[in-house]
């Protein structure tokens, strides 16, 4: 699934009503010209393009934008604050299950694995973001942090 804000679903409508029209190449210029009145600059339509191009949704090259034909699932929020939220809950949960895989039997993981795993392993999540993860599913109660003699622990609580 694909998440996006509600200015990019707007651009990407036009887009899909572009593509029959002008047979897979758009111009820049047309998409200009139908969205960019009013409140809609041409700045952020080139914010929003980057953007699709960045989801794969569209490839945007030289001012020539092209549809990618996908039939990927597009859920959209109404800001791009909202989508960090979303974007944070779906790494909570790749997170957890990474979580799952790493604790031993006692449901224990060390400290340090798990920190590694979750800043270099698949995820490549950024030491703010890690903390925070960790931090977040302390609170709700997923991960405890325990001291033991021989170091420091989390403990998954199912």
């Amino acid at each position: 699934m694909i998440t996006i804000t509600r200015k990019e679903e707007v651009v990407f409508n036009q887009i899909r009503i572009f593509d029959v029209e002008y047979d897979s190449e758009i111009p820049m210029n047309a998409l200009k010209n139908e969205l960019c009145t009013g409140s809609f600059h041409e700045y952020d339509l080139v914010q929003v393009l980057n953007s699709l191009s960045n989801k794969k949704l569209i490839e945007f090259e030289d001012s020539i934008i092209k549809l990618i034909s996908s039939d990927m699932q597009i859920n959209t929020v109404n800001s791009k604050k909202d989508l960090e939220e979303l974007e944070l809950n779906m790494k909570e949960k790749e997170s957890f299950e990474l979580i799952k895989t790493l604790v031993n039997e006692k449901n224990l993981v060390s400290k340090y694995i798990l920190e590694g795993n979750l800043l270099y392993g698949d995820l490549k999540l950024t030491n703010f973001r890690m903390y925070h993860i960790i931090l977040s599913l302390e609170n709700k109660g997923f991960l405890k942090h325990i001291h033991k003699s021989d170091g420091e622990y989390y403990l998954l609580v199912e």
